[in-house]
């Protein structure tokens, strides 16, 4: 051969270099923390269905997050759900995800409707989470100017990963579909 190298046979005994400490130790789980927001909206179960399957995959626990909203006058703060809704809407969600193998807890916090978004963000980071699942509800341009959504407030100030599930038809089923795989 000219100019090529003839292939050079070996023992069959390859040498490795040791691996690095780095590469032996335990890896980490993707998601470990799922925070889910849900709101009282018709919507809410596609979020935590796509919460139950997300942790399912990972072997995640799961916190749920309701924020029992109130609104600002120039007279007075007033509630936009009673207590009992709110503890309802959480009691739901996190039936849903213990009923589906995921272990959940639920808690629910009261703020401001333009405190919502810094909330849910401070919520993820104080629980460490590594993934907050939510929903942004549909609003046209010119509405999502005057109102701005809150998933687009915490999508650009959390530190913590979004997962944005599209609103489903609020038709959901009580319990998500169990396949066999």
């Amino acid at each position: 051969m000219t100019g090529a190298q003839a292939p050079r046979r070996t023992s069959g005994t390859a040498r490795t270099a040791a691996l690095p400490r780095s590469c032996t130790k335990r890896k980490k789980i993707m998601f470990e923390r799922i925070l889910v927001a849900v709101d009282s909206s018709r919507t809410r179960l596609t979020t935590v269905h796509s919460a139950a399957a997300m942790a399912r995959l990972t072997g995640a626990r799961v916190r749920v997050l309701h924020v029992a909203a109130s609104a600002a006058t120039l007279a007075a703060v007033v509630p936009l759900e009673d207590d009992s809704e709110a503890e309802s809407v959480l009691d739901e969600a996190v039936g849903v995800l213990r009923r589906s193998g995921v272990p959940a807890e639920g808690v629910m916090v009261h703020a401001l409707t333009t405190q919502i978004a810094g909330v849910i963000s401070e919520t993820a980071a104080a629980w460490k989470a590594d993934l907050l699942v939510l929903t942004p509800h549909r609003r046209d341009m010119f509405g999502a100017l005057w109102d701005p959504r809150v998933s687009d407030a915490v999508v650009h100030t959390g530190r913590t990963a979004v997962l944005l599930v599209p609103e489903g038809d609020g038709n959901d089923p009580a319990e998500p579909p169990v396949t066999d795989r």
